[in-house]
């Protein structure tokens, strides 16, 4: 029953089958559940969260592919990768290398829900700023983080003449605000497909502080939303 449950509803959790169990009149633990789990080759992990593509999202990303398909390595490397969001996780029971089946993953949009939200920025020469958001971020408040944080890291990072700033189509980034002051500070900006943040090698090194730690992340600079 427990494997049988777990395969069509990966997201069960222990207490929803001890709940089960004990209606059915079976007593059983916690650890009793988890080690019966295991032995059927199942175990608990953070399910993957995946982008929810439509017909134009994934012509816009082969575009992309085809048109950096043979971009040389020192490209990348002068590039700074950055992201901003909520960091949130929900357990799933999965076997190995099937962390992408569509049950086993959450599919996700812009403005989805979360619980601590960070800005963070990194290259290939290494990492950058990492800030917590406290308020809710606008384009002003983007905007001041870049000032405070983007070009600091640049050059903590001895980035290269010309180097690329990537971020997001989210409203905030492609606001005519936000473009005409990158525009003004002669930032070049990697054109992004929207619905990408899996191609975006920021991403699992952005959850990490959160999701290993389980507490506040380690922070470097400011934190925005605190009083002076």
């Amino acid at each position: 029953m427990i494997t049988r449950t777990v395969s069509k509803n990966p997201r069960t959790t222990r207490g929803d089958l001890v709940n089960d169990l004990q209606r059915a009149g079976t007593k059983v633990t916690k650890p009793t559940i988890s080690n019966t789990l295991r032995h059927q080759g199942l175990k608990s992990c953070n399910a993957r969260r995946v982008p929810l593509l439509k017909p134009v999202h994934v012509q816009a990303r082969l575009k992309f592919a085809r048109e950096h398909l043979d971009d040389p390595e020192e490209d990348w490397e002068n590039v700074i990768w950055s992201d901003d969001g909520k960091n949130s996780t929900c357990r799933v029971w999965r076997t190995k290398n099937a962390e992408l089946h569509p049950k086993n993953t959450i599919p996700t949009v812009k403005h989805g829900g979360g619980h601590i939200m960070l800005w963070g920025c990194f290259s290939a020469k290494g990492p950058g700023r990492l800030i917590r958001v406290k308020e809710r971020m606008n384009g002003a408040m983007y905007r001041e983080i870049l000032s405070e944080n983007l070009l600091p890291s640049a050059r903590a990072l001895k980035m290269k003449r010309g180097w690329v700033f990537q971020h997001d189509n989210d409203p905030k980034h492609t606001a005519r605000a936000t473009k005409e002051w990158l525009r003004k500070k002669h930032f070049k900006v990697l054109e992004w497909p929207s619905q990408s943040p899996d191609l975006n090698p920021i991403k699992k090194s952005l959850c990490c502080p959160v999701s290993r730690t389980g507490s506040k992340p380690v922070t470097k600079g400011r934190q925005r939303g605190d009083k002076a």
